[in-house]
């Protein structure tokens, strides 16, 4: 990386390296920022503005209004706010929730456990390519269903998935059911507008995947969903009482900071890591067994792929003697066979062998070359399966 020439960390999709610009806008705020943002005298009121121009700036950057825009504290919350708070009211009048079959956990398992209380769930899962077949999500939709959910990227594979013709699709089939987007992998990556994305009903984004801190995230409500909220959690008015809880505004000023500057560079940054993304596929080309998991259309900061002869703990343990950091898909599994690469049929073997390199505008060729390098010392030295 170019911070360091030595490290070659390539597990962006599991979190960034903070900004320095970010850390020093989030030092700032904790000496200056020290008053309660709902309190009313001199020095709250300036907090409570500090407050709203980083959610004007994160609002800008999703295309939506900055009082649809809630702070939280990272992706998984969000995810869990926008899933339960969404599903619970609408039980008067139905209680069948229709998702992908390759959700984050945070979805996943909310969705889950509100199937234990009486909902029905139906899980699509994807193509052998990573990508959901619209017509037969959309078919599955009906009446009775009260909430649609799909991510916008994978976070383990980097696929896309047309989250306008889903959310369109969903609609068409019932203009009463929530959509919820998680774009945790998506946001500063691709152009997000949600004025142009009417039949989204709320999407979640996070601070740590955009080179801001762990600890801080955003949800997008749609205004005219607000009042048929009803949030998990209770207690105060902070965030409109869609997220109760004194706000930390010092990470919310780091958050606001991101996606300003991330939203201004993505066109640079997306071709720089374009590049870095072919030269690793054309060096996986060259290396024997390997075979690619990330469709060909995938996000470029995202790559799985399969060496089809060594443990992924194995390669990841000797890349990492190397200075040379990737994973075996979301860290949030913990080193778990990847449920996404099982989802989409992939072979045992290819899923217990699976690498996801995963880039961000720090990244060089260089980078890309150790990971080569090392993958090739790797699948000659160590013991195949």
């Amino acid at each position: 990386m170019r911070s360091n020439p030595e490290l070659h960390y390539l597990d962006n999709a599991a979190t960034t390296m903070v900004d320095p610009a970010v850390a020093d806008a989030i030092a700032a705020a904790l000496r200056s920022c020290w008053a309660n943002p709902s309190s009313l005298y001199e020095p709250a009121v300036q907090v409570h503005e500090t407050l709203s121009a980083a959610r004007a700036k994160v609002a800008k950057s999703l295309g939506c209004a900055p009082k649809e825009l809630y702070f939280t504290a990272c992706g998984s919350e969000s995810n869990n706010i926008a899933i339960q708070g969404a599903a619970i009211p609408r039980r008067s009048w139905g209680s069948k929730i229709v998702v992908s079959g390759f959700e984050h956990p945070s979805v996943q398992l909310p969705v889950r456990a509100l199937r234990d209380r009486g909902f029905e769930v139906v899980e699509i899962p994807p193509e052998s390519d990573g990508h959901l077949d619209l017509d037969r999500l959309s078919a599955a939709v009906d009446k009775n269903t009260v909430l649609a959910c799909c991510m916008a990227v994978n976070n383990e594979t980097g696929a896309k998935q047309d989250i306008a013709a889903f959310s369109a699709a969903v609609k068409a089939r019932n203009d009463r059911c929530f959509v919820h987007v998680d774009a945790v992998q998506a946001w500063l990556r691709l152009p997000i507008h949600l004025k142009a994305l009417p039949c989204v009903d709320s999407l979640s984004v996070s601070g740590h995947k955009v080179h801001a801190p762990k600890g801080i995230g955003a949800l997008y409500l749609r205004e005219n969903q607000r009042q048929n909220h009803r949030p998990p959690c209770l207690g105060g008015h902070q965030e409109r009482g869609i997220r109760p809880g004194t706000e930390n505004v010092p990470y919310a000023v780091g958050l606001g900071v991101a996606a300003e500057q991330g939203a201004r560079t993505l066109p640079a940054r997306s071709a720089h890591i374009c590049a870095l993304n072919d030269r690793l596929r054309a060096g996986l080309a060259e290396l024997p067994g390997v075979t690619l998991n990330s469709p060909a259309d995938a996000v470029p900061e995202v790559l799985n792929f399969s060496t089809n002869c060594v443990n992924s703990q194995t390669m990841i343990e000797y890349l990492s003697a190397r200075r040379v950091y990737v994973s075996g898909g979301s860290a949030c599994d913990k080193g778990e066979p990847s449920h996404t690469l099982m989802a989409m049929g992939c072979p045992d073997l290819a899923v217990r062998t699976a690498i996801r390199a995963s880039f961000c505008a720090d990244n060089t060729p260089e980078d890309v070359d150790a990971l080569l390098a090392g993958l090739r010392d790797g699948l000659a030295e160590l013991q195949h399966i």
